[in-house]
């Protein structure tokens, strides 16, 4: 067996401090917080202390559970000599884990509350709580009512236990832990900043990366600033300057192509920050309309325009046979320009484009 050295907030996630027959318990932590990897832990400890008992560790979808928390349930049992087929065995077609004690270590998806209603379960895991609903949380809790206890067990208690990110919103776990808590019910909350064991650098990075909010919630643990229901939250008069057009510096162009309307931003940057100081909005028209536009606003520019944005303006349609792009660059050639074009093959997810733009507009 290892020597494990848990941090503080880890400890709490153990013990019990009340006697309540049922304890349960919420993990909510920021990045790099070992919160799948305390989870399992714990849901082994519980197999080697209470033969011959019944846990189930679920998520909202099985494939979760089964690349992430399982494989932190084996990499657990390598690290204490658990020798499978010996000391455990595996079955992949009930996805269970079965301990030469007896006990039995069940692995589902949550997604479906009615998959798992006949259960009969004496410690119950659940693998990034905020992603199922309030209804599978309570049929879950339903299920921890095994009367199948030996005299050997001693302090047995029921458990759930979950471990998270916060709620991007005001969902079951904030209504549950935070609004009307429970005695028996806990909500540890363990920031990234608290884990001695990572680099020193990581923190550091995560601050560069993410915007205030975003940095409170997935390094710092915290609930969101549910009252503003803001895409940008960090902008402010602090981001109002007087920016200056100089023709002889790079001149960004960022595209969008909506049709009705059509809207290019135009900026200057530099390493740290980007410098809007122009857009065009032009309602029922065309990227050619666009470009012709641009050209008479700025047409003794000396420096290289790069022209950026959305990556389905390289795309062919239909009703024409230049992409948006193939439009713009012929503009450009036409008149000489130099210029570059900086475009994706896809474009990113919409929340990690917020958050891109949310940290440039104030980061942590």
């Amino acid at each position: 067996m290892p020597e494990y050295k848990l941090l503080e907030k880890q400890k709490e996630f153990f013990e019990i401090p009340h006697n309540h027959s049922l304890d349960v318990v919420m993990y909510q932590g920021g990045y790099g917080r070992g919160k799948t990897w305390c989870g399992s832990l714990l849901g082994i400890m519980l197999a080697r202390k209470y033969p011959g008992c019944r846990g189930l560790v679920g998520a909202k979808e099985y494939e979760l559970v089964k690349n992430t928390t399982m494989q932190s349930y084996f990499e657990h049992l390598n690290a204490m000599g658990y020798i499978k087929d010996r000391d455990y065995k595996y079955n992949k077609i009930d996805k269970k884990i079965t301990f030469s004690n007896g006990s039995e270590i069940l692995f589902k998806g949550l997604d479906d509350p009615e998959k798992f209603k006949s259960l009969n379960l004496h410690w119950a895991e659940i693998e990034e709580a905020s992603q199922i609903s309030d209804s599978s949380f309570k049929q879950l809790l339903g299920r921890l009512r095994n009367t199948n206890r030996k005299l050997s067990w001693g302090d047995f208690r029921f458990r759930l236990f979950g471990h998270t990110n916060p709620q991007p919103n005001k969902g079951w776990i904030w209504k549950r832990f935070v609004e009307n808590p429970k005695e028996n019910y806990r909500l540890i909350i363990a920031p990234t900043s608290e884990n001695i064991y990572l680099p020193p650098h990581f923190i550091e990075s995560l601050k560069d990366e993410y915007d205030l909010e975003y940095y409170r919630i997935k390094v710092l643990g915290e609930f969101g600033n549910y009252s503003s229901g803001l895409v940008v939250k960090g902008f402010s008069d602090e981001n109002i300057k007087k920016v200056e057009y100089n023709k002889d510096i790079p001149l960004y162009l960022t595209c969008d192509f909506n049709v009705d309307p059509m809207c290019w931003c135009i900026a200057h940057k530099d390493d740290s920050n980007v410098y809007f100081f122009d857009e065009l909005v032009i309602e029922n028209t065309s990227t050619q309309a666009c470009i012709e536009e641009f050209l008479r606003k700025y047409p003794d520019h000396r420096s290289k325009i790069v022209v950026c944005g959305d990556a389905s303006g390289d795309f062919r349609n239909a009703q024409s046979e230049f992409t948006n792009y193939m439009i713009i660059r012929r503009a450009l050639e036409k008149y000489g320009y130099d210029f570059e074009f900086k475009l994706r093959a896809f474009n990113p997810p919409i929340l990690t484009r917020i958050q891109a733009f949310n940290a440039r507009v104030r980061n942590a």
